[in-house]
């Protein structure tokens, strides 16, 4: 098992991750939208390949704190491959996460979950992991 940085020609192979995600997409939308993603510098995706198959991918953004000094990574996107949860691939990813941030002097990382239940296994995962549960999430869309 490898994780490594995104590199071009992965996002056609992360289809069935961003479906099992609740994000379907089709190939030529996610070559753009990573394309879109790969401009800016705040933005980094990191994959998991097993067996020359993405099994997994984080997408992670770079933010500055308003009401602290510093920086934070925000966890955007997170997901293992349904066929292979509970194997440890994911604790290796977060484990990836932390190290990638540690490396851009970054200390504190930072993810929303949706509160549906069938995410309650994720949720546990997180809090494993050493997440703690802080506030609620507010989306609006303006179109």
């Amino acid at each position: 098992m490898i994780i490594r940085a995104l590199e071009k020609h992965d996002p056609p192979h992360l289809t069935h991750l961003m479906e099992q995600l609740g994000y379907p997409a089709s190939s030529e939308e996610l070559i753009q939208r990573f394309r879109l993603l790969d401009d800016h510098s705040d933005y980094h995706t990191l994959v998991v390949e097993w067996n020359d198959q993405l099994i997994g991918f984080a997408g992670l953004h770079r933010g500055l704190f308003y009401e602290a000094n510093g920086s934070y990574v925000r966890i955007v996107a997170f997901v293992v491959d349904e066929s292979i949860r509970r194997k440890g691939v994911g604790k290796k990813l977060i484990q990836a996460i932390e190290e990638w941030a540690i490396a851009q002097n970054i200390s504190t990382l930072v993810l929303n979950s949706g509160n549906r239940e069938e995410r309650q296994a994720a949720h546990h995962f997180y809090t494993q992991m050493g997440f703690k549960a802080k506030s609620t999430g507010f989306s609006k869309s303006l179109i």
